[in-house]
């Protein structure tokens, strides 16, 4: 077997590149549905196969997970930003950072984090008014960035601090758009935008620095049980006792940084904006929270019970997928369907496209929290819904993120109703995530 799997013709040196540019979003959707679940085109340089079918995706992510890597592309790509964080990290090195850096993601610790959050979430709402108009997306970012900084660092920034942190954080995804030139020149040839994203990288690296210089002191050692348990005094622990370098140290912090803020605060945006869009979905939510505890300040407990909250931010996650594809590269020729797929290829696994194919999904455009009650969920096939990846490397903050979305939307919504002001449809940016191209402006309302 070594056929080559269907797909667009592409041009000389750019291939496909340019369609995938210009919108990635409709351009994996129409591969899906012209070819099916395996198909093939040039990103520039890059053999990329497009990988739909759940039952292959679970075999690349989980099953056969041993046989791929990380891409190289990713790597050059994300290394100056990066290094060697758990993100693109691989092998032993990884295996090594994952262990450690597990028991800050206990479910057990993380159990008791509700209040935090809340807390973190109450602080950025009292400056909120009725009738006030809001870019959600920025307000969630700064609320995310404050919870993963106190949550995985230990620390709590000023005010002005944590917008400084924000606006350096976003010259980082915007290097990453889909790029036609970018895919098809060499990494040492400066670029647009180079010497901005070197400078927020610079800035982000002496916050981390404080940070880390700050939280020395206090982070106890191994053998005692009262010691913090945050991921950056894990780390500082290892520091100190040689597992661990400082470059290791600083590469962990920068990806916690901006992995573990972006994609929760990009699903609590679009959750807002399609509360909005459908106001029975937004009843049924409201009635739910409304329902649970004794006043608008959630608690863990209260939180647990959010079903149908939970269900609305499973949906949300589903349309708009913050990760919109992931990447991985076969070690050795691998068969794939009915093809071959060539050892150093590039496998995109495309969350967007499989989120919202009509194989896997009744009326998949339609936003339906309906769809994950239980007897639902478990006719669909397991990679048909994959938003923090799947296997040994799927997302290690997943219980996390989904804690702090469920937190967030409930503590929000006990208080204010969101309602969009902006076009539609809503025009995306695809940089390492998928944003709303022009923010999510929307206005409060308080209930």
């Amino acid at each position: 077997m070594s056929r080559t799997p269907p797909g667009p013709k592409g041009k000389p040196v750019f291939g496909s590149s340019h369609q995938y540019a210009r919108d990635p979003f409709r351009f994996v959707t129409g591969l899906e549905q012209a070819y099916g679940g395996v198909s093939r085109f040039d990103m520039g340089p890059l053999d990329t196969y497009v990988v739909t079918d759940p039952a292959a995706i679970e075999r690349i992510l989980v099953s056969e997970a041993g046989r791929f890597g990380k891409p190289a592309f990713q790597d050059d790509a994300l290394g100056d930003l990066l290094g060697d964080g758990l993100l693109l990290s691989e092998g032993d090195t990884w295996r090594q950072q994952r262990t450690l850096a597990q028991p800050a993601f206990d479910m057990a610790r993380l159990s008791g984090m509700a209040d935090r959050i809340v807390d973190h979430t109450e602080s950025r709402l009292a400056d909120w008014a009725d009738g006030d108009r809001v870019d959600v997306e920025q307000e969630m970012t700064t609320v995310t960035i404050d919870v993963i900084l106190d949550l995985m660092m230990g620390v709590e920034l000023p005010r002005d601090r944590l917008e400084h942190v924000r606006e350096q954080l976003e010259p980082l995804g915007m290097r990453f758009e889909p790029d036609p030139i970018r895919f098809a020149v060499p990494d040492w040839v400066p670029m647009p935008g180079d010497a901005e994203f070197d400078a927020a990288v610079a800035e982000l690296e002496g916050v981390i620095d404080d940070i880390v210089a700050r939280r020395r002191g206090d982070v106890g050692t191994d053998d005692d049980p009262d010691a913090p348990m945050d991921f950056l005094s894990l780390l500082v622990r290892a520091r100190e006792n040689g597992e661990q370098t400082d470059e290791q140290l600083r590469d962990e912090m920068m990806t916690m940084l901006l992995a573990g803020h972006d994609t929760t605060a990009l699903t609590l945006t679009y959750t807002w904006f399609l509360l909005s869009e459908h106001p029975e979905v937004e009843r049924r939510l409201h009635e739910e929270i409304d329902a649970v505890g004794d006043g608008d300040r959630p608690t863990m407990a209260d939180v647990r019970e959010l079903e149908y909250t939970e269900w609305v931010i499973k949906e949300a996650m589903r349309l708009y997928p913050p990760v919109y594809t992931i990447f991985r590269e076969p070690r050795e020729p691998v068969e794939i369907g009915d093809y071959t797929i060539p050892e150093g290829a590039a496998i995109m696994l495309p969350q967007w496209a499989v989120h919202r194919s009509d194989d896997h999904w009744d009326d998949p455009a339609s936003f339906d929290p309906e769809r994950w009650r239980p007897e639902r969920a478990e006719e669909r096939p397991r990679f048909a819904y994959f938003p923090f990846g799947g296997g040994p490397r799927h997302c290690i903050g997943k219980h996390l993120a989904m804690l702090e979305a469920r937190s967030i939307v409930a503590t929000t919504a006990s208080r204010f109703r969101l309602e969009y002001e902006g076009e539609t449809p809503l025009e995306l940016l695809p940089t390492l995530t998928a944003h709303p191209r022009n923010g999510m402006p929307m206005r409060v309302e308080r209930r």
